[in-house]
């Protein structure tokens, strides 16, 4: 083998060729550089979209063009090579120039350095920037007259991007005449547009510039004989339209619009009441028509047009291992946006879990219904008390779920009443003043039941409960699509608190060795919290490759009438998107070995660590590959086993890791992911054998395949 090694890389680099199509005198564009030869005010990144050829990094996809000469297969599946252009050179360089003018640099150089190698090209943009100018004054030329000078000039003084000090650029007094133009409209002037604002610099050799700000009462398209004073506008009448194939409460839609007859004309407002009404979701479009009626008012005119408000949803995921266990969690919703003609959202959903392993016919089954309904108001405030374009939603949802497992049979009864939103920010967010639980234990298995009699951890977790306190959620993401296309950021925080409001009244309650009751069963008071990072870059031709990472971390606290978490509050590592080499439930706590007292693992813990690397890449067609790689686990905040419990000292040595492929078809509106992983360090070994070496990586127990919808994160 070792004598063949050197032939067989050779064979290999030969069948990956990146150019071997490429005519004579083509090369491919490998790489572009920008290179500026001093430092400025912004971030060189901001000429990167001002190439006029983006320069192709290395994929096998191009490898396997590259397998044929002809149109065929390979042509279709593979990528062609981006065969440099020299006249893109030459107006990239009048682009940078140009652009650099628009920073703030005048009479900027841009010289390019071509490498022509091997058939790959390499460009190079050196930029020498231009004089920077600092504005020494501002002289105003406004129309007089009316209020406009004094609204002019009360927003201007505090709020105006071009001030003496700061560096003269069309890039500063394009932002001035865009703000401005905002704000006065706002207040009213609604024929007020950005071709009124005009600027005149005159620079001098002291490096100073000398600035007016002009605004003429006609725009730049326009002769001054089109004058028309400037003066404030105010609402007309406003008049609403909807299909009449959909019922829906014209009083809501009035109260939740704020753009009211009478009042100052204001494009906030505008905005505001498109924002409003889309966000019902029950309008496939919304066109807010402002249209001048006299001398200074304005009517509004709203379009609406109806979109399919009823439909059903399907979720599903899958998973199995080497041992032979089958998991398969599927869930089917019908909803409803206009259940009660006002935007009111409806819910049912019916879910279920279902785990076998065939060789011995050990199952675990587990239904669910629920049901919900959101209302497009705050209960208990009117819609006046909300300025912004968003209103807050009140939430109600009642569910039931029963399990079904070899150890035991569980009912849990859940209710939640609150209230949901996005903030300024894009912060989605779920807060809720209640929330309750109800859990019922029974058909214990003897075995089990023994067992619990003996682990206290355990004994706490697995009893009949009440659980009722608060909770919220926020969730942040910085794309919208529902399968990103681009580059995206997540940041998403859950906190838990129950038992304290109950706490209270336990001087009336029943007590139960030390334990208060509440209808014959305890209540559970503890503090939960889990909060997860995720960013991932795309990058490279189309934006076909991407690098994503998640950080993770979760804590739960019992303590006052509990001694444990509740078992559904508790954290698991595992399944289709955690420790992706392990089946869910199957990893921790700890160094903890997988407890044989159940039949399907079952493996919790008070506290989770766990970050994903993962490199995702396009194959063909709408298909992605990807290769990850996790570690983390689960621990008990109090070590009851004697290898489960977290110790900042040395948990580090409990940390598992996995690595593994997977295979996703991406249709943009829904993403079918299918993953495989492979154990690499398992703590539950022993030591000296944690580490699962490659002859091991398809052995039984020792990887996991996963079906899923939608990213991992």
């Amino acid at each position: 083998m070792k004598r063949f090694l050197p032939l067989i890389c050779l064979l290999l680099a030969a069948s990956c060729s990146t150019t071997r199509v490429l005519e004579e005198g083509e090369y491919r564009l490998v790489r572009n550089d920008i290179e500026i030869s001093s430092p400025v005010r912004f971030s060189e990144s901001e000429l990167d979209s001002y190439l006029r050829q983006d320069a192709q990094s290395w994929s096998p996809l191009i490898c396997v063009y590259n397998w044929s000469r002809r149109d065929g297969l390979f042509h279709k599946i593979g990528r062609a090579p981006v065969v440099f252009d020299s006249t893109a050179v030459a107006s990239t360089c009048d682009n940078l120039a140009t652009r650099m003018e628009y920073l703030g640099y005048y009479g900027s150089k841009v010289v390019p350095e071509v490498s022509l190698k091997g058939k790959k090209a390499r460009v190079t943009y050196n930029v020498t920037p231009g004089r920077s100018y600092v504005i020494s004054s501002v002289c105003y030329d406004i129309p007089s007259g009316g209020d406009f000078p004094g609204d002019f000039y009360a927003d201007t003084l505090a709020c105006s991007a071009a001030v003496r000090g700061e560096w003269l650029s069309e890039q500063i007094l394009e932002a001035e005449t865009v703000r401005s133009t905002a704000r006065l409209r706002d207040l009213g002037y609604f024929d007020l547009v950005k071709n009124h604002f005009s600027f005149e610099a005159d620079t001098l050799s002291d490096g100073t510039a000398k600035l007016i700000y002009r605004i003429n009462e006609y725009t730049r398209n326009e002769t001054p004989a089109a004058a028309r004073p400037l003066r404030r506008y105010y609402i007309g009448q406003v008049n609403i339209t909807k299909p009449e194939t959909l019922p829906f409460r014209v009083k809501l839609l009035r109260d939740l619009g704020t753009i009211h007859p009478g009042e100052v004309y204001s494009e906030k407002n505008v905005a505001n009441t498109y924002a409003r009404l889309s966000n019902i979701k029950v309008f496939s479009s919304v066109q807010v028509q402002m249209t001048p009626s006299d001398t200074n008012k304005v009517d509004c005119g709203i379009v609406l047009s109806q979109s399919p408000v009823q439909g059903f949803r399907i979720k599903a995921e899958g998973s199995s291992n080497s041992s032979g266990l089958l998991g398969f969690s599927p869930q089917v919703s019908f909803y409803h946006k206009n259940i009660f003609h006002g935007g009111e959202w409806f819910n049912l959903a019916f879910s279920g879990d279902f785990q076998y392993r065939l060789s011995d016919g050990t199952q675990a089954v587990e239904y669910g219904i629920s049901a919900g309904l959101s209302l497009p108001k705050f209960l208990g405030l009117p819609y006046t008390a909300f300025k912004g374009p968003r209103i807050p939603r009140t939430e109600i949802s009642a569910a039931y779920n029963y399990q079904d497992r070899p150890e035991y049979n569980r009912e849990v009864i859940s209710a939640a009443f609150g209230y949901s939103g996005v903030t300024r920010g894009n912060i989605s967010y779920k807060v809720f003043p209640l929330r309750a639980n109800f859990v019922k234990l029974f058909n214990l298995d003897s075995a089990f039941e023994n067992t619990l009699s003996h682990n206290p951890f355990m004994r706490y977790a697995y009893q009949a409960h009440m659980d009722a306190g608060l909770g919220a959620d926020f969730y942040y993401n910085s794309s919208a699509d529902i399968v990103p296309q681009g580059s995206y950021t997540s940041h998403r925080l859950s906190v838990d608190f129950s038992g304290n409001v109950l706490s209270l009244f336990n001087r009336y309650l029943q007590t139960s060795s030390g334990t208060y009751l509440i209808g014959g069963v305890p209540y559970s008071q503890y503090v939960r919290g889990e909060y997860s990072w995720a960013r991932t870059r795309r990058y490279g031709y189309e934006n076909r490759q991407a690098v994503a990472v998640r950080l993770l971390g979760g804590v739960g606290y019992a303590y006052g009438n509990s001694s444990a978490l509740p078992f559904e509050k508790q954290f698991y590592a595992g399944g289709a998107s955690s420790m992706r080499g392990w089946q869910a439930r199957a990893l921790g706590p700890g160094a903890e070995k997988l407890n044989t007292y159940f039949s399907i693992p079952s493996q919790t813990g008070d506290l989770k660590l766990e970050a994903n690397l993962e490199y995702r890449f396009g194959i063909v067609w709408k298909f992605e590959g990807a290769i990850f790689s996790d570690v983390g686990n689960v621990w008990t905040i109090s070590d009851y086993t004697g290898s489960g419990g977290f110790n900042i000292e040395d948990f580090y040595k409990s940390v598992a890791a996995d690595w593994g492929v997977g295979l996703r078809l991406n249709l943009q509106f829904i993403l079918i992911r299918v993953d495989f992983g492979m154990q690499l360090y398992d703590p539950s070994r022993q030591a000296g054998r944690r580490l699962v070496g490659a002859n091991e990586w398809l052995a039984s127990g020792n990887n996991a395949f996963h079906f899923g919808i939608g990213y991992p994160f």
